[in-house]
């Protein structure tokens, strides 16, 4: 979870002839499947692809991230970039000591949402509260799931006839043959 404080602000109103005075507001944030969920409901798109987000749909998936109850909307135009830097920060944020090694891995063209992400949970019986954790490290449970779910590699036909010879080498060794 990030906890970040938006700045008040004071601002003359000449209508009513005075001042206005906001006070500081403090968000409690997490980047999850749920927040997820939230955005892609309302742009109907992938949130995870690569395009860039315009600032109205950066900001409404900070919305959709607060877990800070009766936030009125005009906080999040208080946002200023130093904010929306810390926020990336923590979106980008791996969130696990885990590290995968993908040298051999295949790149996949799949559009990844949020309906994908719940139904790799459900396929390696991953708990529904996981949805609430950090997106990143949701994501390398599930990679991790698949890693230690996959079929152990066959061997190529060189590596088979060298295994033979060796299993052959140990048996003439063991037995005093010589063929």
């Amino acid at each position: 979870m990030l906890t970040i404080v938006v700045p008040g602000d004071e601002w003359f109103d000449p209508e009513k002839d005075e001042f206005i005075t906001v006070d500081d507001v403090t968000l409690e944030l997490e980047h999850s499947l749920v927040s997820l969920s939230k955005w892609e409901s309302k742009y109907q798109k992938p949130f995870l692809d690569k395009k860039p987000k315009t600032n109205e749909e950066t900001l409404w998936y900070i919305r959709a991230m607060t877990l800070t109850p009766n936030v009125s909307p005009k906080v999040y135009g208080r946002i200023k970039s130093d904010l929306i830097e810390v926020i990336d920060g923590y979106i980008n944020n791996k969130m696990t000591a885990t590290t995968i090694n993908d040298k051999n891995a295949k790149v996949s063209n799949e559009v990844v949402t949020a309906e994908i992400i719940y139904h790799w949970m459900i396929s390696y019986n991953i708990p529904f509260e996981c949805q609430n954790w950090h997106l990143n490290r949701l994501i390398t449970l599930i990679r991790i799931c698949n890693i230690k779910n996959a079929s152990p590699k066959k061997m190529s036909r060189q590596q088979a006839a060298a295994r033979q010879r060796e299993l052959n080498a140990q048996r003439r060794a063991q037995y005093g043959t010589r063929g």
